[in-house]
């Protein structure tokens, strides 16, 4: 990236677009408004119960706390992100803490270039940044990077409470965008909450869908 060229010859995602400024920005003025000092509490729920297996991919893995949650578990773990200041905090995380994790800058919309593909998959925070169209290209790309049979774990802010979180979505909005013909089948959508720097410890109102990676 440069002053020239802040998207790093990237398309700019709708966000992006609005605000302005690269996703590594968040992280210029201090803590992402995501990096409250720790991994997602439903990341870690997930985690406990044995939802993630085999290898594993973080789409848009920020500083790191959610990858290495799950790299704990003692699966490889690959995080992803464009944000090339929050994958320098991830890696510095990751020595500090004597935890073995890989992180790579990747265009979220463009997984095919990693050229793999993952059993499990966890979108903590990412989904709901993307406008109606990007969500369809996100499931398209998300669906190159996964197995057959995989699953992949979207937790996005919701739509329904108080002190909803920015970009809120619906239950309707997670079905378009995984619904018949995009390779995903919805298992599950349960209310969560997220945590961010902006809420208390109860964090906002959230979705935690469950999608399963099918053939059709």
């Amino acid at each position: 990236m440069s002053e020239d060229d802040p998207f790093g010859g990237r398309e700019p995602t709708s966000h992006e677009r609005m605000s302005g400024r690269p996703w590594d920005a968040s992280y210029w003025d201090g803590p992402a408004p995501w990096d409250f000092g720790g991994p997602q509490p439903a990341v870690e729920r997930v985690a406990a119960a044995g939802g993630f297996a085999g290898t594993v991919l973080d789409a848009g893995c920020g500083s790191g706390e959610n990858t290495l949650v799950i790299a704990s578990l003692g699966l490889p773990v690959l995080g992803v992100d464009v944000a090339e200041t929050g994958l320098k905090m991830a890696r510095e995380k990751a020595a500090e803490r004597g935890i073995s994790a890989e992180f790579a800058m990747a265009d979220a919309l463009h997984l095919e270039r990693l050229g793999r593909r993952f059993e499990t998959v966890l979108d903590s925070g990412l989904f709901h940044t993307f406008n109606t169209e990007e969500r369809r290209e996100y499931a398209a790309s998300l669906a190159t990077a996964t197995q057959y049979g995989g699953t992949l774990y979207v937790l996005c802010f919701g739509d329904e409470g108080a002190d909803v979180g920015p970009h809120p979505v619906s239950q309707e909005d997670l079905r378009m965008a995984f619904g018949p013909g995009s390779g995903w089948a919805i298992a599950s959508i349960v209310p969560e909450r997220v945590r961010t720097v902006f809420h208390d410890e109860n964090g906002a109102p959230a979705w935690l869908a469950t999608v399963k990676r099918t053939a059709g």
